[in-house]
């Protein structure tokens, strides 16, 4: 059943555009509308409102496009919030915005030491977390996540620059106990990190390079519900089969920024 009463925090992408490339999706020469990302996002917040969830709004900056992927604005747990420490120069403006927000939003707010992209490269999975590490977020961050929340972290690595943050190959669909219900696309890790997926979670869904090519892991699952890209079709036929409620949205802009459902959003858990 889906835990009713989650809190999300979005980024209306007021500013959104593609004018630097910080990842392989990203294409400068490639128009990108504001207008058009506005109403695919405002279509987002609807859905996630209408299935029960509270959605909190930050105000959108000029000169800041990837805002919007609040995803990455850092990790919150039990009313604990740890800042993003951004790879690139582009994206380290936001630290001191995402700071502010999660202290008028009433959390503990600390700041990672470490390069750490938040919440798109660490996941709730059952009793534990797991965390990618090799692209974005460094291998010391998930340490120090482990540390900052006192709670078992698997790290994964990740080897292909397209799925450049672990919610872009792993979508966590429902925390049960120990054994989450997940779905992945094996390319995205390293040969290591492959086997201890297969071994955590041997009745994962595995997505196909076509369903990963459209960030089609990128989802917003509460345990009943999986919100997600339009897309793709054959993953979610799969959620559906799995007994999940399946809402499809058309997410056609943002992707050109490299971002889908799940990188809007946030999740604070108080």
């Amino acid at each position: 059943m889906a835990e009713h009463g989650r809190e999300y925090l979005m980024i209306r992408p007021e500013f959104f555009e593609v004018v630097y490339a910080i990842n392989p999706w990203m294409n400068p020469s490639v128009p990108a509308s504001s207008e058009l990302a506005v109403r695919q996002w405002i279509r987002l917040r609807s859905i996630v409102e209408d299935i029960g969830h509270t959605v909190h709004c930050a105000d959108p900056v000029p000169g800041l496009p990837d805002l919007v992927y609040t995803a990455n604005a850092g990790f919150v747990v039990n009313g604990k919030a740890l800042v993003a420490r951004f790879a690139h120069a582009e994206r380290a403006p936001e630290e001191d915005l995402h700071a502010a927000w999660f202290q008028r939003l009433g959390l503990d707010v600390q700041r990672a030491t470490q390069v750490n992209e938040g919440e798109g490269d660490f996941q709730f999975a059952g009793s534990r977390l797991v965390a990618a590490y090799g692209q974005r977020t460094s291998r010391a961050a998930v340490d120090e996540v482990a540390a900052w929340s006192g709670l078992p972290v698997v790290g994964l690595e990740l080897v292909d620059p397209r799925f450049y943050h672990l919610d872009t190959a792993l979508a966590v669909l429902a925390p049960a106990d120990d054994a989450a219900d997940i779905a992945y696309y094996p390319p995205a890790f390293s040969p290591g990190s492959r086997s201890a997926l297969r071994e955590l979670y041997p009745d994962a869904i595995i997505a196909t390079a076509a369903e990963a090519g459209v960030l089609g892991l990128n989802v917003l699952a509460d345990g009943r519900h999986v919100v997600m890209t339009d897309a793709a079709p054959t993953l979610a036929a799969q959620f559906r089969e799995r007994g999940y409620d399946v809402i499809g949205v058309e997410f056609s802009e943002l992707l050109k920024g490299g971002g889908s459902v799940k990188c809007c959003m946030l999740e604070l858990r108080r």
